[in-house]
This record gives C-alpha cells, structure tokens and sequence, in this order.
C-alpha cells in the first residue's frame, strides 16, 4: 500500500478534497494538500503542477486531483513525463486504470459523482497494484523521452 498521498484540486474540487483527506488519514495513509483551500475560484493547473512534480520526483507514492470534471487537472497533470493521470468516475475505472496502465494519479469528477462514490474510487485506486505483464511494454510506450 502506498503511504505518501499528494492531493490538490481547485474550487470545484474542495469539499470533496477536505473530506477525502480525513478518509485517507482514517485509512493510515499520510496526505500532502496542495490547496485550493477554499471555494474561491482559482486556477486548477496551480494546483495539478504541484501534486504530478511530488509524484514524479517521488516525494509521494500516488496522487489525488479533484475538479469539476477531472478534465483540466488530469490534461495538466499529464503534461509531466512521469505522470499518468486517469479521470475515474467508477470503481472498475479506477482499478483498471491501476491494473493496465499503472495509472499514479487519480482525477476524480467532483460535479459529476457523489462524495461516497469518489471515496470509494480513491480506495480502490490506491489500493490495486499494477499487474504487469502484457501490459508493462504499452505503459513502457507511453513517454515521449
């Protein structure tokens, strides 16, 4: 189980941020926020920069980006050759996004699902191991360096 979580969303994204940390803080795990820490409106890639450099240098283990509809953070996320950042708005999405593409950073939609739902996903996530195998040659793939 991965113990270091960076986490970090914009306005769109709060609430659920505030109550996913205390979730994973219940589940042992340890919580780096990157902020918004509010609801005024804000830039989602001063946040997304921050959680994807703290994965891909790895200061943390996985990472956590909530916005409206997970586009923005996951396609700023994304822009950081060590980061693969998949929008998951179902359980099964979120454990194969572990399980094929060795996904390390979870966006989740915070306007289009319920706060259990997006709990749920963020355990599953972070709790599926990448399987490997046939699927190490296409993640291996998918860097542009």
């Amino acid at each position: 189980m991965s113990k270091k979580i960076a986490i970090g969303g914009d306005h769109a994204g709060f609430e659920y941020k505030a109550e996913i940390i205390e979730f994973l803080k219940e589940l042992g795990y340890t919580v780096q926020d990157f902020g918004t820490y509010s609801t005024d409106s804000v830039d989602y890639p001063d946040f997304a920069h921050p959680v994807a450099s703290s994965v891909e240098d790895k200061s943390n283990d996985m990472g956590i980006l909530i916005c409206g509809s997970a586009n923005g953070v996951a396609i700023t996320a994304n822009k950081h050759q060590g980061i693969r950042a998949a929008i998951c708005w179902l359980e099964e999405i979120s454990a194969l996004a572990r399980q094929h593409n060795n996904a390390n950073v979870v966006c989740i939609p915070a306007r289009f699902i319920d706060l259990d739902l997006a709990k749920r996903i963020v355990k599953t996530f972070l709790t599926t191991d990448f399987e490997g195998g046939r699927h190490e040659n296409r993640v291996n793939k998918i860097a542009c360096s």
